[in-house]
């Protein structure tokens, strides 16, 4: 890749040789540590072309003491049953990445039925045990079929185009405010990391087109009318997709709460403060807390027979 008309040289693609993530890193740079496994590769190798340029990013507004302030109070307030190492956790704090996804949008129309259920109050009277006449009220409910046509614009919908980062990961720490997006330029990237998509544009539009229609059910189920509903049934399709390649801003970090153990990875929304990450459990907590559970257990049910056996 050459030099800009500045006289600068531009970034160069390289792909981490441990785990796989392509990543784009300044020229400078002679060594990058891999924000995903944390292994460190040497910045010498040509770039690759015809790769896709993004169309938006999202600009980082958690600075990087915020996030590392946010994170150790995240580690230290996890449940019960989380290792206890995390209280005490050493971060290994990576540079902010860009990490590359794909924004889609599409028209989504559905035929739907179901059944409509709205509720009425009715009094009754009867006769309780001593022959006494009372009155109650009861919620009845009556129902009707309802069936229509339920159309919705998607504009919202973000897959991960990393390897690096599953998508399960990336949900964790959405949404991310959309109203930001700005044009994509190569300035937006100084001083950062950021990896060039790694997994296939037509992949990345089935799967959205996928969660599109996962969507319409909760959509559909929102939408119903009545008090309540049942046998809600749906026929989706999704049509004028539009998919644009993004960059969104996250701090990559690894928590390393035990020498034994890899470190746990946490993510955190560079936008909004957002935090994720898989928590380690503690075996010798949950034992104690199942041993406790059964004692307990044990003793109300020896407690219970005891008394039936006395009267």
């Amino acid at each position: 890749m050459e030099a800009s008309a500045e006289g600068t040289a531009a970034a160069l693609d390289i792909e981490c040789e441990n785990c796989g993530a392509e990543l784009v890193v300044e020229a400078y740079l002679k060594t990058v540590e891999c924000p995903y496994c944390t292994s460190h590769s040497i910045v010498e190798r040509p770039p690759t072309t015809g790769r896709e340029e993004p169309t938006f990013g999202l600009a980082f507004q958690v600075e990087a003491e915020r996030a590392r302030a946010a994170v150790e109070r995240w580690l230290k307030s996890r449940g019960l049953f989380a290792h206890s190492g995390l209280k005490a956790a050493t971060l290994e704090t990576v540079r902010g990445v860009y990490v590359p996804a794909y924004l889609y949008g599409a028209v989504a129309e559905a035929d739907y039925s179901a059944s409509i259920g709205e509720n009425y109050t009715v009094t009754e009277r009867y006769t309780d045990s001593k022959g006494r006449r009372r009155s109650r009220r009861r919620t009845k409910t009556e129902w009707r079929d309802l069936s229509g046509r339920y159309a919705r614009y998607v504009v919202d919908v973000l897959v991960t185009a990393s390897r690096g980062i599953p998508n399960a990961e990336l949900e964790a720490v959405e949404p991310f405010d959309l109203r930001g997006l700005r044009r994509y330029a190569p300035a937006m990237l100084s001083g950062w990391i950021a990896e060039e998509p790694s997994l296939p544009r037509e992949g990345c539009r089935r799967e959205a087109h996928a969660e599109t229609i996962e969507r319409m059910g909760r959509w559909l189920e929102e939408f119903m009318p009545g008090d309540s509903h049942r046998d809600l049934a749906y026929e989706c399709e999704v049509r004028d997709e539009l998919i644009d390649l993004v960059l969104l801003p996250l701090w990559v970090f690894a928590a390393r709460y035990d020498p034994a153990k890899p470190p746990v990875r946490v993510l955190l929304n560079g936008q909004t403060g957002a935090i994720a990450g898989k928590v380690p459990l503690s075996p010798v907590k949950i034992a104690v807390a199942v041993t406790l559970g059964l004692s307990i257990a044990l003793a109300a049910a020896f407690a219970f027979l005891s008394a039936r056996g006395m009267s």
